[in-house]
């Protein structure tokens, strides 16, 4: 597991985002962030763009580094 929740996690943490805005952001359960952050689970490749259009409305530099962490030079 991993690679999208270690993306996450870093992106929440450095632009101060809270599990709980994300949540309300994506309108899902927050302790479906949380799995994702914690590596417990992976978004599936449709939750991964709900999770960038939520980024997007809340801090969109947050979005691209995710999408940056995440896909790396594929963007």
């Amino acid at each position: 597991m991993g690679k999208a929740g270690k993306a996450l996690k870093q992106v929440l943490e450095t632009y101060e985002i809270s599990q709980y805005s994300l949540s309300v952001a994506m309108n899902v359960e927050r302790n479906n962030v949380y799995r994702w952050v914690n590596e417990k689970r992976d978004p599936t490749a449709e939750t991964v763009v709900e999770i960038v259009r939520a980024l997007k409305s809340l801090n969109p530099e947050s979005a691209n580094a995710f999408m940056q962490s995440y896909l790396g030079d594929e963007v």
